[in-house]
């Protein structure tokens, strides 16, 4: 134990991180680790050259979206605060009782719904709050490739924006968003169980 104490000190910060994103101490250690290994010019931050170095993001079609989202407003490094606040979304939720947390607290980055504001963002690409049927596109697109044609492609695009659609303004708001996956385990399919 003494070593994983020693190691969480050269996180600097690291209590505000825990408090933030809900990782154990433990969890936070190992993630440093694996900052560092991504790290390999030891510049003390990421790059998205960095992050595309990992296997899982380079076969992921929505690998380049994902990376993206570690560099909100078009910053080009990641320092570990920010590496970790990402991940945190992917944290799987913990069975609690509700009545335990701090009113006043900010909603855990693990919570429902900004793992839908996290899915959502991958989507509307233009920031504008809206999942347009050109952006549902692209995601189709990216989703299946060319195993399936452009007609087929468009006809899923404008079923699913139909659908989606509540207020017949011809785009997905997140509300709309949040209401058409409200049956979906977006807790658990939006964890990563190594992240706890």
């Amino acid at each position: 134990m003494g070593s994983r104490s020693s190691h969480a000190a050269i996180i600097p910060d690291v209590d505000n991180i825990r408090r933030e994103t809900g990782f154990s101490q433990a969890s936070l250690v190992r993630l440093h680790h694996r900052f560092q290994a991504l790290d390999r010019n030891k510049k003390g931050y990421l790059s998205r050259m960095d992050l595309q170095q990992i296997g899982a993001l380079a076969v992921n079609p929505l690998g380049d979206r994902i990376i993206d989202s570690f560099f909100p407003d078009g910053s080009q490094r990641l320092d570990f605060p920010g590496f970790v606040r990402v991940l945190a979304h992917f944290r799987p939720v913990e069975d609690e009782d509700p009545g335990i947390r701090d009113p006043k607290a900010p909603e855990p980055l693990n919570s429902r719904m900004n793992k839908l504001r996290f899915a959502f963002q991958l989507y509307d690409q233009d920031r504008d709050g809206k999942i347009s049927r050109h952006e549902m596109l692209q995601v189709l697109r990216l989703m299946v490739g060319v195993q399936v044609t452009e007609e087929q492609l468009e006809s899923i695009a404008d079923r699913t924006v139909q659908e989606a659609d509540e207020d017949g303004d011809g785009a997905v708001s997140f509300l709309e968003f949040t209401k058409s996956l409200e049956k979906m385990n977006i807790e658990q399919k939006m964890s990563i169980r190594i992240l706890k």
